[in-house]
This record gives structure tokens, sequence and C-alpha cells, in this order.
């Protein structure tokens, strides 16, 4: 795409966005900055980077520009810098790609991106819990390459953008739309525009249960904004707006997102069911039963356990696949978690490998 701007004569390239022009990171100049531009926010005291769209960063004729041996260069170079100087801190790669090919951003000894997205497990939460089955989520695991000690997957419900459905088969994104965005203004692009509560119907049950899978599979959940409390959306909104309303903090005007009277970037959601009158902190601060206290438990459980960050994962047989079980091991902590896809309730078997494992 070459987009003028429409008030002088210069032409740029852009691979997603008019309004985003590409750099050229041939240029030695260019790359001495992006590094100074690092240090400039770590010296201010984040944490690390969410580097989007890596697959993309150098360009050649006659290739996708994906995955080029010049970006791994670069990204070699900017985990040296972060590791020398700001140790700790993490980069975090978001490549929406299937984990064998996200995997190469780890680098070949863990010497580029400390933690990248896992994308197409995300979509699969959902499928496997609409289908009642967990066969499609054993199959992304099995696909799911192990990645060096230093490392680590990130996992994740939803985030700013859509619920992206490019890591699926067509005929299973016309599923997915079938089942979770009947009406089209909830679609756009190669996916869904709705927020987690939404998309469950609202089912708290559902909801708890995505979250149990979410923060007992491999990896480091990360929780959109909002979706702690059971946020909705506003597919009425342009592009990707539906999901991106301010923050809901309790049931004053604005919402508590701001005192001021000037109209806000975005309106708050005002429904019925999830309008920030009835939906918000301080009403899930106050009730112990609400969504919010459910994943302060579920994270507080976790950190008990150094299997969920650290250990390995094994599934175990079962007698229906309506059941996703699985055991997290490291050291003498041994979890066994066993999950009801069923909207029902079920009696079932689960078979423990040999002797190695016992319940007390």
């Amino acid at each position: 795409i070459w987009p003028g701007d429409g008030k002088v004569v210069q032409y740029f390239g852009t691979r997603f966005f008019a309004e985003q022009p590409d750099l050229n990171f041939d240029n030695p100049q260019l790359q001495d900055e992006m590094i100074g531009v690092l240090k400039f926010w770590m010296d201010l005291g984040i944490d690390g980077f969410r580097v989007d769209a890596v697959p993309y960063l150098f360009e050649r004729e006659n290739t996708s520009c994906e995955n080029l041996p010049e970006t791994h260069h670069f990204l070699k170079r900017m985990r040296k810098f972060i590791d020398d100087n700001y140790p700790g801190c993490i980069l975090l790669a978001e490549a929406c790609q299937m984990p064998e090919q996200v995997r190469e951003y780890f680098g070949e000894n863990g010497d580029e991106f400390h933690m990248g997205f896992h994308f197409p497990v995300m979509p699969r939460i959902y499928m496997g819990i609409k289908r009642e089955d967990s066969t499609c989520i054993k199959d992304i695991m099995a696909q799911t390459p192990a990645i060096p000690p230093n490392c680590q997957w990130v996992t994740f419900l939803r985030n700013h953008d859509e619920l992206t459905l490019e890591m699926v088969t067509p005929e299973e994104r016309k599923w997915m739309w079938e089942q979770y965005a009947p009406e089209p203004r909830m679609k756009i692009n190669m996916g869904i525009r709705r927020r987690l509560a939404p998309l469950m119907d609202n089912d708290r049950r559902r909801i708890d249960l995505a979250y149990s899978l979410l923060f007992t599979m491999p990896g480091s959940p990360i929780i959109y904004y909002g979706d702690e409390i059971g946020m909705g959306d506003n597919i009425w909104l342009n592009d990707r707006h539906g999901v991106r309303t301010p923050m809901q903090w309790d049931g004053t005007p604005n919402g508590g997102f701001t005192l001021g009277t000037n109209p806000l970037y975005s309106p708050m959601i005002n429904d019925e069911l999830f309008g920030y009158e009835r939906v918000n902190v301080e009403a899930n601060l106050k009730d112990p039963s609400s969504l919010f206290h459910c994943i302060r438990m579920m994270i507080n459980r976790r950190r008990k356990h150094i299997s969920f960050g650290h250990g390995s994962f094994q599934w175990v047989h079962a007698s229906t696949t309506k059941l996703a079980c699985f055991i997290r091991a490291f050291g003498i902590d041994r979890m066994l978690a066993v999950h009801n896809l069923s909207k029902d309730r079920l009696s079932a078997s689960v078979y423990l490998p040999s002797n190695e494992y016992r319940l007390n």
C-alpha cells in the first residue's frame, strides 16, 4: 500500500494502517534510535515491552517479509541491551502465528524474547467450551514445542483487539462466527469483536471455567482490563473500539473513570445487563461471590503452587472428552486439574498414569 498523506507529495509504505508508516530497519541510525527508545522508557521504570507485529520489522523483495533472518538479528541486539542494562525486565513478542513459528522468536538459546503470546490456544478454549469437547485444546497443545527454560508462553482469553480466528481452519472460523458472533456487527477482520462476558452469555460457570483453564494450563496468563469484573462491549462503536470502553469503577457518572465534564473518548457501557451502574469494581468488591473475588482466589491458588508457573504438563486420559484433565508437576508440587466442559454434571473416570501419582 502506498497512500499519500493528502497534503504534500510524499508517500510511505504501510503494512497495516495508512496512519502507520513502516520504518526502515535496514538503516543503522533507525536501529540505534529504537534502542534509544527502549532506554528512554526503561529509565522511567517500566518493566518491559510488548512488541507488536514483530515478524515484520524488515522487508525484502519477493518475500512475505515474515520471519526474516535480519529481524532475528536485531531482536538479539534488543534482548542483549535489556539483559545487560535492565536485568529483570522483559520483552514480550506479539506474533500471531502457530506455536512452532513463534518458537523462533525465543531464540535458539533463549536470547531473543523472554515471552511470547500463544494466540492459537485462545480460540480453542472457546471452541472446547462451546463444543463441550477437549479434543481441540489437546490438539493445539500437542503442536506447542518446548521452549528455552528462561522463556515463557503468555496466554489470554481476550485483549484489546478482536478475538482473532486467523489460527483456525476456515471451517472452524465459520463455526466460531455462527456460535459467538451471530450478528454481523460482532465480526471484524478475521475475528470477533466482543468481550469475554458477552461471549459467554454472562454465564458465570462458563466464565469461571475459562479462567480456570487459563490459570492452570502452561503459560503466564494475562487478564484484559474490565474482564475481571465482567464488563460488556458495545458493538455499535466502530472498528475495535467496542471492547475499549472506559473502565467501570463505580456507579457514579462516567463510572468513576473521570470527574471531568468533557466528553469521554468513548461512551460508557450503559445497557441493562452490563451497564456501569450495575457492573463495576465497587460492586464486585462488596460481593464476596463476585467474579473479581473468584479470579483473585484463582490467582492466589496459582501463586501457592509453583507447578502452575514452572511445572511440566501432562494430559490425563478420561473416559469422556467432555473432561479436560492434566497434571502440572514441579518437584514435590503436583497438581491434578479436572475441568468439566459440559453444561451438565458428569460421572466419569480419570486414569492417572501408573503409580507415580497419588491423591490424598
